[in-house]
C-alpha cells in the first residue's frame, strides 16, 4: 500500500491516473498533458508501474498504458478500513454504509 500512496502523492500522476480513466494512451499522448521532460514523465510512469496502478505494454517504439482500477480500489479501501470505516465497494457513489 505505500508504493500506492507514494505514487499518489503526486499531482502529476494523480492527472496521468486521471487521463488513463478514459482508456488506454501512449506515453507521447500522456506527455503532451505536461510541461516536462520526457525521462521527467518517464520517472512518473516508473513510480506507477511499480505501485501496479498501470500497466505497461510496448508496441514497437510506444508504450501504452492502461489504468488498473481494481489495485486503485484495494488499496484505497484497504485505507479506509485502517481507519474503520466500512466502503460498500459495489457502491460507485462511494458512500459509506
Amino acid at each position: 500500500m505505500n508504493k500506492v500512496f507514494k505514487a499518489l502523492s503526486d499531482p502529476t500522476r494523480r492527472h496521468v491516473l486521471e487521463l488513463l480513466r478514459t482508456g488506454p494512451m501512449t506515453a507521447g499522448e500522456l506527455s503532451d498533458h505536461f510541461e516536462v521532460s520526457k525521462p521527467t514523465m518517464s520517472a512518473h510512469f516508473a513510480v506507477l508501474r511499480e505501485a501496479d496502478l498501470v500497466d505497461a505494454v510496448k508496441s514497437g517504439r510506444s508504450i501504452t498504458y492502461r489504468l488498473k482500477m481494481s489495485v486503485l480500489e484495494d488499496a484505497l479501501l484497504s485505507f479506509a478500513g485502517v481507519f474503520g470505516l466500512k466502503i460498500d465497494s459495489n457502491n460507485k457513489e462511494g458512500s459509506s454504509s
